[in-house]
């Protein structure tokens, strides 16, 4: 089996990183990770990152700023607080957000964990503002996480990816609802690898999937078991925009991973963790904005062209990948 080697980076790490720590936050926090990204209506970037408080428990903050870079405006109290008292599924917090802007409806999804004695589990909030929210509650029960929901609709029903674990192991799946709030007709999108894969035996989604020509291009996460702990990658793979549970093409190496010392030491060591991406006026360049080490938001770049460009190089069908790997 013959393996393309690019001596080049796909992402490219920011001169600036980390761009947001718990030093940055206008009250006393334990740590800030796993920020969802989008932009506003003016151009400027707004991040709704996770923020540990300093019992354990997580909320969400927005952080704005004109450049995505710096001159960072945090919201002086918490953006989103778990509520407990009515969505009893948030009694120890809320983490991993994911924004999707849904056009239809003129609104941003937020997608994100509630965590409770039951396990985490997959909650939806809409807002036009990031000030005030329409929750939703829990819309796929634990052990449910690392969800984003398209931006419109497929085949007349909204599409939901989502993490379950099941039986059957850590996948990638998708769902499908009339209405956001009754889910059904369940496929699998991506299997996690089994073996000594770096992406074996447990996966999920990383950001919301980037709309191409060519497909819905989805960074992906893989989770790796050593003996020093849990490596947390990424990889790469492209699906059918009218059938996005069908998988056009996979990458088998990983992409990205901690490298730098703020990945690599932390409150989790050697993870990167991207929650939420943003696209420049130019409809190629991608801005990635991932937790380092659980501790700090750092930003990344690539484009959509070289993204494609490596998975013609180095992705394969994953029908063929998946009889390969029996």
């Amino acid at each position: 089996m013959s393996v393309v080697v690019h001596a080049e980076p796909l992402l490219y790490r920011h001169a600036a990183n980390p761009i947001l720590t718990s030093k940055d936050w206008p009250y006393a926090i334990n740590s800030v990770f796993n920020a969802g990204a989008t932009l506003l209506e003016d151009g400027s970037t707004l991040l709704l990152c996770r923020v540990e408080d300093r019992r354990g428990l997580s909320h969400l903050s927005a952080a704005r700023s004109t450049n995505g870079v710096d001159g960072w405006q945090i919201d002086p109290t918490p953006t989103l607080m778990a509520d407990p008292e009515h969505y009893p599924e948030e009694l120890w917090g809320i983490e991993d957000p994911r924004i999707t802007y849904v056009p239809d409806l003129k609104q941003y999804a937020v997608v994100y964990t509630s965590y409770s004695r039951g396990g985490p589990g997959v909650s939806l909030a809409l807002t036009k503002d990031f000030r005030s929210f329409e929750r939703f509650g829990v819309i796929m029960s634990p052990d449910d996480k690392d969800a984003a929901l398209l931006p419109h609709k497929v085949d007349g029903r909204w599409a939901l990816i989502h993490r379950p674990m099941t039986a059957l192991g850590a996948h990638i799946w998708i769902s499908y609802s009339p209405d956001l709030r009754h889910w059904g007709s369940h496929k699998v999108m991506l299997e996690a690898r089994r073996g000594a894969w770096w992406d074996a035996n447990k996966i999920g989604l990383s950001s919301p999937p980037i709309q191409t020509d060519r497909g819905w291009l989805m960074l992906y996460h893989g989770v790796r078991q050593t003996p020093s702990g849990c490596l947390y990658r990424l990889g790469l793979a492209l699906f059918d925009l009218e059938q996005p549970d069908r998988c056009l093409c996979r990458g088998d190496q990983w992409i990205f991973g901690p490298e730098a010392e703020y990945e690599r030491r932390g409150d989790v060591n050697d993870v990167v963790f991207p929650c939420g991406n943003t696209m420049d006026a130019d409809g190629d360049t991608i801005n990635v904005y991932y937790g380092a080490a659980d501790c700090a938001i750092a930003l990344a770049r690539t484009s959509v062209h070289s993204l494609l460009e490596w998975l013609d190089a180095n992705g394969k069908c994953e029908r063929r990948q998946r009889t390969q790997d029996l």
